[in-house]
C-alpha cells in the first residue's frame, strides 16, 4: 500500500513538473514560451514547398518522415518584420487540435520550469490591439516570457485550412494500408 502511494506521489510530481515546463524561444528581442507538452519536436530549418494563394505567413509545407506539415513563419503571423534565416533559425513542430504545425522561430532557447506564481495574466492594451494569442506572461529572473495560446494564434478559417492538410495526410495513410 505504501509503495502504491509513493508511486502515485512520484507520478503526480512528474506530471506537475512537466506541466510547469515551457519551451522558450526568441524572436527579435522578445522571449516566447510554449507548453512543453504541446511540442512534438524541434528541427533545423528545412526546405518548404510553397502553396499558392496562401497568406504571407504560410511559408509552405514540408514532408517530415512521410507527414505533410504546414510551416508558419511565426514572425509574420505575429506581424513582425520578416528576416533572412540565420544559423539558429529553427522549426518547432507543435500539436494544435490534432494537427502538426511547424513554427519558424529565430532561436530556440531552453526548456524552463515556470511555477504558477511566476505567471500572470497578459496585459490589456485596449480593444484595438489584439493580444489574445498571449495566454500568460511569466517573469523569470530578468526575463519576461510571453506564453503563447496556440489555438488563439489562428482564427477558425485558418485552422480549418490546416485541418484540411492534416486530413489529406490521414486519407493518404489509410489508402496505403
Amino acid at each position: 500500500m505504501e509503495e502504491n502511494i509513493k508511486n502515485i506521489k512520484e507520478s503526480a510530481h512528474k506530471a506537475t513538473a512537466i506541466k510547469d515546463r515551457y519551451l522558450t524561444f526568441d524572436m527579435e528581442d522578445e522571449k516566447y514560451g510554449i507548453e512543453i507538452l504541446r511540442v512534438k519536436e524541434i528541427i533545423g530549418l528545412q526546405k518548404t514547398i510553397h502553396v499558392p494563394r496562401t497568406p504571407e505567413y504560410v511559408k509552405g509545407v514540408m514532408n517530415l518522415r512521410g507527414i505533410i506539415i504546414p510551416v508558419i513563419d511565426l514572425r509574420r503571423k505575429l506581424c513582425m518584420e520578416e528576416i533572412e534565416p540565420q544559423m539558429d533559425t529553427a522549426i518547432i513542430i507543435v500539436l494544435i487540435r490534432n494537427i502538426n504545425i511547424g513554427f519558424i522561430v529565430d532561436r530556440v532557447d531552453e526548456v524552463k520550469s515556470i511555477s504558477e506564481d511566476e505567471l500572470s495574466d497578459s496585459p490589456a492594451f485596449g480593444s484595438k490591439i489584439n493580444t489574445n494569442f498571449i495566454k500568460k506572461m511569466a517573469k523569470t529572473g530578468k526575463d519576461v516570457v510571453m506564453i503563447l495560446d496556440l489555438e488563439a494564434i489562428f482564427d477558425a478559417e485558418e485552422l480549418s485550412g490546416m485541418e484540411h492538410i492534416a486530413k489529406a495526410n490521414k486519407d493518404e495513410e489509410t489508402s496505403e494500408v
